[in-house]
């Protein structure tokens, strides 16, 4: 893995974990079902992304 893959990684990593952390305060206060289907869409989205990086 080259270092600019190491540094998307990385990038993603954190968007992950921070889109997570807006998910779990969406499900506790479930003001917007539209907006709990748009997070955990892009969850999926960047872990697979986490995912194809780190099989290359």
């Amino acid at each position: 893995m080259d270092s600019k893959a190491k540094k998307k990684l990385e990038v993603l990593q954190k968007r992950l974990a921070q889109l997570r952390q807006q998910l779990a305060g969406a499900v506790k206060q479930n003001d917007d079902p539209e907006d709990l289907v748009r997070l955990r869409r892009e969850v999926e989205a960047a872990e697979a992304e986490v995912r194809r990086l780190k099989e290359s």
